[in-house]
């Protein structure tokens, strides 16, 4: 049984990859997805106990490529020549019988260097007897790359892709399972900063507190995760400065074009180039308010920081960089982030509860089967899930994080503004960490389309 608890979530993508292991020949996958999910881990438990080469690319020459991986090579106790061509390493690894894995880690940095390195590599395996096959992971954090610049790039090799594989983000379950000594406060507070990428959890100890753990392991100069953006950014932007103020609007509230334009100072045709890299990396998103009848009373579209610790850092870290210099940790925490920590979490608060909407509805235990799904962001208020069934049925919710306690009140306001803005309230779900009261207790009791869910009860 493969064993690593961290890879609870990847069951599908463990299959998936297995699928194409059994069948007969070789094969060329490119396994994509952003920095920290997990991709390398994956393909490591994936070749656990199967005859496999593991390289990592450096962002270099062809040249030197080859000469790196050559040495790598001989290390393993292998005769190769100092500067061997393609086939030469493939015939090393590929010398012994039966089918081989060849991962190869942000493939990105040969294809971009090198014309010849997918075509050599296709008429390699196409040589190759059916028993002898190869099986070749194409590994890459560079998603905007492989989604838009891959095809064109490679060229015909891409005719002899045999699939690609989109990792993405654990959910908040999986941050549950791997962090057991946290209450579930304690997990959505993690969530909300790590967000579901396995690499970045690895920096966080459970039996540490929160505060504990964003002193020790985030504002810490020390800590590996001291200077994490930059090293996100700079691996696949250039202009950071244009980058980085960008995002630091956005963070601080800045969720229109407009606003964005009238903070930065940059042309809107500047900052819409800008935020379509940006989101073309899944750093930011664009959110559009669920598609109702009252079009005028929505927003016509917001921008979100998405990558949770791009959010912390822009938002706690960034704009108070010279007191992060010389305060105490401790005092930097009481004093920039403490006070508001709580609204910054009841962002990710709401995508746990929708998250859970997802799994009940996948296991057919709502009162509507939904197929489509979204939030309204409105001028007088939120909404912060919205789902349709086939049938037109809405299941409507709203997530309380930050107030001591949902009320009967927050109960009314939901449908008073749901009738506002032409959205039928069919199924009407409330969250909360804290508790409701006890008029919205008893009025669950008798309505039967009201659902109260605690925070445990996720």
């Amino acid at each position: 049984m493969r064993g690593c608890h961290m890879l609870s979530g990847r069951i599908a993508e463990l299959q998936y990859l297995d699928q194409y292991y059994e069948k007969a020949g070789s094969q060329i996958l490119v396994v994509y997805g952003q920095k920290h999910i997990g991709k390398s881990t994956l393909l490591k438990e994936f070749a656990e106990n199967r005859p496999s080469h593991y390289y990592l690319a450096r962002p270099c020459s062809e040249r030197e490529q080859l000469y790196q991986w050559g040495m790598q090579v001989r290390a393993a106790g292998k005769t190769i020549k100092e500067f061997p061509e393609l086939s030469d390493i493939l015939n090393v690894i590929c010398g012994e019988s039966g089918k081989k894995i060849v991962i190869i880690d942000e493939f990105q940095n040969i294809a971009k260097t090198s014309e010849s390195f997918m075509k050599e590599l296709v008429r390699f395996m196409e040589g190759l007897e059916e028993v002898n096959g190869l099986m070749v992971l194409l590994c890459s954090s560079a998603i905007g790359w492989v989604e838009n610049s891959m095809i064109s790039k490679i060229g015909d090799a891409a005719y002899s892709l045999s699939g690609l594989l989109k990792v993405r983000a654990l959910s908040f379950g999986d941050i549950v399972h791997r962090f057991p000594d946290f209450r579930i406060e304690e997990c959505v507070e993690a969530y909300s900063i790590l967000g579901g990428f396995p690499g970045l959890w690895n920096q966080f100890d459970d039996r540490l507190t929160i505060q504990q753990n964003i002193c020790r392991h985030i504002l810490n100069k020390d800590s590996y995760l001291f200077e994490e953006w930059e090293r996100l950014v700079s691996e696949q932007l250039r202009e950071t400065s244009v980058y980085n103020t960008i995002l630091a609007a956005i963070a601080s509230g800045k969720y229109k074009l407009n606003d964005i334009y009238l903070h930065t100072g940059f042309s809107r045709a500047k900052i819409s180039v800008y935020l379509r890299n940006l989101m073309e990396l899944e750093l930011v998103e664009k959110v559009f308010s669920y598609d109702m009848a009252d079009k005028e009373n929505a927003q016509k579209g917001i921008y979100r920081i998405v990558h949770p610790f791009v959010n912390f850092y822009f938002t706690y870290m960034y704009p108070y960089m010279s007191a992060l210099q010389t305060i105490s940790v401790g005092e930097y925490y009481n004093q920039y982030i403490y006070p508001v920590f709580k609204k910054y979490v009841s962002g990710c608060f709401k995508q746990v509860c929708r998250e859970h909407l997802a799994k009940l509805n996948k296991r057919g235990r709502l009162p509507i089967h939904y197929e489509t799904s979204g939030e309204w962001v409105g001028k007088e208020g939120n909404i912060d899930f919205i789902a349709q069934d086939a049938d037109g049925k809405m299941l409507i919710a709203l997530c309380n994080w930050e107030k001591a306690m949902m009320t009967y009140e927050d109960y009314e306001w939901l449908l008073s503004y749901a009738r506002k803005v032409k959205i039928n309230a069919d199924y009407i779900y409330l969250y909360t960490a804290s508790g409701f009261d006890e008029k919205l207790n008893l009025e669950a009791k008798v309505k039967r389309n009201l659902k109260l869910v605690q925070i445990t009860d996720i």
